[in-house]
């Protein structure tokens, strides 16, 4: 008994350190870049929302990005018909968990969730790494397997936009020996905006987080001089 307390108590950090020998690619976009988050948001609803829900984020919220009602209701809304409906898949979770084995994970906050410290931009560069690590393998049930993520249950759903990678288990390094419908640099580029539509959706208003706190350092700046002033002819007269 004591033995297994002491293996449970150190399962985490055996996995973190686990994890930690992978190689993760730096994450090259930015969530300023309104373009490529728009298209970003386009590849979610096309690929990943066929499995996976967002939902904790509104169709609606999509305008943020610089969309009108009519686009986004146009080019964006394929499981829903009100501008204010959650992103969620059309799939019932009883019938996914039949399909998968386990019900797919809610992609809202996963840039947060996969990043250290609830990071959404570290957790960009494990999403960025993870999604053009996939490779062909037969020994799984669903015929991908992942450097990133192990054994994962998963099916790759852009390998017609990448094409079908291999893993040379000599040099354990990915091979394209052809490439999909992008080129290397359109398909890594394309990872990139879905990855950023990934990360401002786990927190749509870290912009003005960032611009608000800002503001606020330069009022406590500006503050501490009247602040200081009033301190000193205050006890000027005390010895």
């Amino acid at each position: 008994m004591k033995k297994l307390l002491i293996a449970l108590l150190f399962a985490p950090l055996l996995a973190f350190a686990a994890g930690a020998t992978v190689h993760l690619d730096k994450w090259p976009g930015s969530i300023k870049d309104q373009a490529a988050l728009q298209h970003g948001a386009k590849l979610f609803v096309n690929y990943c929302l066929n499995c996976h829900s967002a939902s904790f984020m509104r169709y609606s919220k999509l305008m943020d990005l610089g969309l009108t009602e009519q686009q986004v209701k146009d080019d964006y809304m394929y499981t829903a018909d009100k501008i204010g409906s959650l992103m969620q898949v059309a799939s019932r979770h009883d019938e996914q968990k039949v399909w998968f084995g386990v019900m797919p994970p809610d992609l809202t906050v996963v840039a947060r969730a996969r990043g250290e410290a609830g990071s959404p931009y570290i957790g960009a560069d494990w999403l960025y790494t993870y999604l053009r690590s996939f490779y062909r393998d037969d020994n799984r049930p669903t015929g991908w397997n992942n450097v990133v993520f192990e054994n994962v249950g998963m099916p790759f759903p852009l390998w017609q936009l990448q094409g079908q990678q291999t893993l040379n288990h000599e040099t354990h390094k990915l091979e394209l020996p052809a490439a999909g419908q992008m080129s290397t640099e359109e398909y890594d580029k394309a990872v990139s905006d879905l990855v950023g539509f990934m990360v401002w959706m786990s927190e749509p208003q870290q912009e003005f987080r960032h611009r608000l706190g800002w503001y606020v350092l330069a009022f406590l700046l500006v503050l501490l001089v009247p602040a200081y002033l009033l301190k000193k002819n205050y006890w000027k007269d005390v010895h």
